[in-house]
């Protein structure tokens, strides 16, 4: 088994994408642009540490059928190990039907499982995350997420939570997170609060190494030593802002393996995200290492 430093574990889909015009209700409107691509939170941050040149793998579950079969093709496409996916016989695999408003690049997405079962604790490939660096979690299959952190924590393995939803088995995870960023929601959800400062200070409370929040086009927040500190987003218009969040996460996860500045790592994972934004799709667009570096060094 090859060596891996980057492990996501969750969800993985195969996504259906169209850009329209505007997001319409009760009406019928011509696609401008439509595409077909892997997607899920963590699925897709595995694919933007490939990118950004880290060897990747990823831990999930699919069906035997052709979306099923397209998952994984498009994995190996993408240079990320898939030793740690389970396939399920006779299962329908997970799919996304993602809608693009062209004049803002914002996007409404409807998604299912299929019937897949989740994946257990005793599923999980847990080879893989012994020797990785990093473990990227995003909430879904939650008692084998529960199980690989406790078994990165074993072994001084990073976790990275993309917490983007309170859902059932959360909260039991966060005892063991390195990096724990979330949503607005999940931040206003988990605290109670709707100031997004008064809600950060209460997830400092958790306790994490590293605590913030995304809020889309307006940045980030961040936690550091009790002081708050704001990382705005660069100044793109997006052509589709799918995926910006997971690939947000996966690079300031790479970036912390190489610095603990969160300023720095928050500014790389910004510029990450801007740059996917500028092409259709939660994959498509996400950079190289050198386009990154490039964009950084020009704004």
């Amino acid at each position: 088994m090859k060596k891996v430093d980057f492990v996501g574990l969750g969800f993985c889909s195969n996504d259906y994408l169209a850009v329209l015009p505007e997001i319409p209700i009760d009406n019928k409107l011509q696609m401008l642009e439509h595409l077909v691509q892997g997607g899920g939170p963590a699925a897709t941050a595995a694919v933007a540490a490939a990118r950004l040149g880290v060897n990747a793998s990823f831990i999930g579950i699919v069906g035997d059928d052709e979306p099923g079969k397209r998952i994984i093709r498009d994995f190996e496409s993408e240079n990320v190990s898939t030793d740690g996916i389970r396939i399920r016989e006779g299962a329908e695999s997970a799919v996304g039907y993602c809608w693009i408003e062209q004049p803002t690049g914002k996007r409404s997405v409807a998604w299912t499982r299929g019937t897949l079962k989740e994946l257990q604790a005793d599923e999980v490939d847990f080879e893989l995350i012994r020797n990785a660096k990093i473990l990227h979690i995003d909430g879904h299959n939650p008692k084998a997420a529960l199980a690989a952190v406790k078994e990165a924590e074993k072994h001084n393995v990073i976790v990275n939570f993309d917490a983007g939803t309170l859902r059932d088995g959360v909260t039991e995870l966060l005892p063991y997170v390195t990096i724990l960023i979330t949503s607005e929601l999940f931040a206003r959800q988990y605290s109670g609060e709707e100031d997004l400062e008064k809600a950060l200070l209460k997830l400092g409370e958790i306790g994490a190494p590293v605590t913030g929040l995304t809020m889309g086009e307006h940045g980030s927040l961040l936690l550091d030593n009790g002081k708050i500190l704001h990382c705005p987003a660069f100044k793109i218009k997006p052509v589709d802002t799918t995926g910006a969040g997971d690939v947000f996460h996966a690079a300031f996860g790479v970036r912390y393996l190489e610095t603990q500045d969160l300023m720095e790592c928050a500014r790389f994972a910004s510029a990450v995200s801007a740059i996917k934004c500028l092409k259709l799709g939660g994959r498509a667009g996400i950079p190289n290492r050198k386009e990154v570096d490039e964009f950084l060094k020009n704004n």
